[in-house]
C-alpha cells in the first residue's frame, strides 16, 4: 500500500498563488510579507506600487540579509541602482 506522502502530487490553491506570465508562483503571503519588509525600511508607497512583485520579493530577501543599520540605506541605494527611485 502506497503512502500519500510517497505519490508527491503538487497542491496547489487558487486562492494562496498567483500565476505570472512567466510561469513562476508566488504566494501570497510572501509578497505582502515582502511589501511590508520594504515600506518598514522607507521604501515610499508610490514607488513600490510601479515595483513587480518579483522585484519587491528579491529586495526583501537581500535586506533581510543586511545589518538592522544598514537596511534603510541599502534598500533605497537598491531603488536607485535599478531606477525606481530618484535622486
Amino acid at each position: 500500500m502506497r503512502r500519500l506522502s510517497s505519490l508527491a502530487l503538487p497542491f496547489r490553491h487558487p486562492r494562496l498563488a498567483r500565476t505570472h506570465a512567466q510561469g513562476d508562483e508566488v504566494d501570497d503571503s510572501v509578497s505582502v510579507d515582502a511589501k511590508r519588509i520594504l515600506l518598514r525600511y522607507g521604501a515610499p508607497i508610490s514607488v513600490l506600487d510601479k515595483v513587480p512583485e518579483k522585484d519587491r520579493i528579491a529586495f526583501a530577501r537581500e535586506i533581510a540579509r543586511t545589518a538592522l543599520a544598514e537596511r534603510e540605506p541599502h534598500l533605497k541605494k537598491l531603488l536607485k541602482d535599478r531606477g525606481y527611485l530618484e535622486g
